[in-house]
């Protein structure tokens, strides 16, 4: 006999044979034996399809005056400000259910439950939890997550607006996790069974990484102030090991335009420095975040005598191969103010597409201060031969 052992309501697919052999069970059984092996597109459950469309629509209707007044711009694609998200999780954790979004830094409301449910899952109790996650469109993901003292399971429900801002559910899916794992920094960390070759003929990526636990404020700042605009993508700076006797290995022409963005913090103007960067604006600018003479960024960047201009292009399929790793986002975990009065920051590169890692390196970066407030960075050190697990860098010229 084959059975199928409910969790919270949705069939989890455990089976256990009571002297029944292969040969005897139906196609149905058969059919149903080989989609929950697979663990995606799994069938869903009648009474948690209900749930999930009831309470869905209820918070959709919770936040649907704010999502309504919203500034939502002229654009057929609609994205919400910052500002809209961050009320409407205010909004959702009030009524007491856990709400995040999709946004760098975001601190989860009532993540106590998720901590709870992730910790008792650690120790073996079947349980579940839901958890919101506002969309930059207004929209809201509800995800069912189930722990049914074996394996994890996650039913995701995706609600948007219709064009009279009405609430929909646009689709719902049951899908089993091949790993996961929770970390000490609160990082929930899990990848997804997907559809792999040759039923598709691109990779999947079933990687997810949700924050749980909050950053604290102090941390969350720093990250903000000096490391997220710099990433670990078009410039080395947090990705290599320098310090003031070796800044030769900085990518001055790619480091440009992120530091413009930091300074003005405006979108790089590129069509504005498609013929170059004029010499005397390109040294001021990494001359105020680095401490490198003229004379040194003349030699270490790549620049133009003739037209007194350093080069800059955009960084493309011609001078740039995508990593995984390019795609993480820093993430300060401690702080130490030094003797010299410089500040040194551990940070953390936190990765969710394929590698799933919420520190794929370490590194500790430390920065000068001025009396007026402006900074400058004086060295960057990866830890633990860290630079060896991440691919060399490309210079963009």
């Amino acid at each position: 006999m084959l059975l199928v052992v409910i969790a919270g309501g949705v069939a989890v697919g455990q089976w256990y044979r009571e002297g029944k052999a292969d040969s005897e069970e139906s196609e149905g059984e058969k059919e149903l034996k080989a989609l929950m092996a697979k663990g995606y597109n799994l069938p869903v459950d009648i009474d948690e399809k209900e749930e999930a469309e009831t309470e869905g629509h209820v918070v959709m209707e919770l936040i649907a005056d704010i999502y309504v007044n919203a500034d939502k711009g002229d654009a057929s694609n609609v994205t919400i400000s910052d500002e809209t998200i961050l009320r409407m999780a205010e909004r959702i954790g009030e009524k007491g259910d856990p709400a995040t979004a999709v946004k760098t830094y975001f601190s989860m409301r009532n993540y106590k439950k998720v901590d709870k449910f992730l910790e008792n899952s650690i120790n073996g109790e079947s349980g579940s939890v839901a958890l919101y996650t506002i969309r930059s469109d207004g929209g809201i993901s509800r995800n069912k997550y189930i722990y049914d003292g074996s394996d994890m399971y996650v039913l995701t429900a995706i609600y948007s607006w219709g064009d009279a801002d009405e609430a929909m559910l646009t689709n719902i899916s049951y899908t089993r996790m091949k790993k996961w794992s929770y970390s000490e920094k609160g990082w929930f960390c899990y990848e997804l069974c997907v559809p792999t070759y040759p039923e598709v003929s691109e990779i999947v990526d079933g990687s997810n990484l949700l924050r749980v636990q909050p950053m604290s404020e102090e941390l969350r700042e720093l990250s903000e102030k000096y490391v997220l605009g710099l990433g670990y993508q078009g410039n080395n700076v947090l990705c290599s090991n320098w310090d003031l006797n070796h800044l030769d290995i900085l990518d001055y022409n790619g480091l440009f335009e992120y530091l413009y963005v930091m300074k003005y913090e405006e979108e790089f103007p590129s069509e504005d420095y498609s013929d170059g960067i004029p010499k005397e604006e390109f040294e001021n600018l990494i001359m105020e975040y680095i401490p490198v003479a003229k004379e040194k960024i003349m030699k270490y960047a790549v620049f133009d005598e003739e037209k007194q201009t350093y080069t800059w292009v955009r960084l493309g399929c011609f001078n740039y191969t995508p990593t995984f790793f390019a795609t993480s986002v820093p993430e300060v975990t401690k702080v130490k103010e030094n003797e010299d009065g410089t500040m040194t920051l551990t940070v953390d590169a936190v990765c969710e597409m394929v590698l799933c890692d919420d520190a794929v390196i370490t590194h500790e970066l430390t920065l000068k201060f001025e009396e007026d407030g402006s900074f400058q960075y004086i060295s960057n050190e990866i830890l633990n031969n860290g630079i060896e697990k991440i691919p060399e860098y490309q210079y963009r010229i």
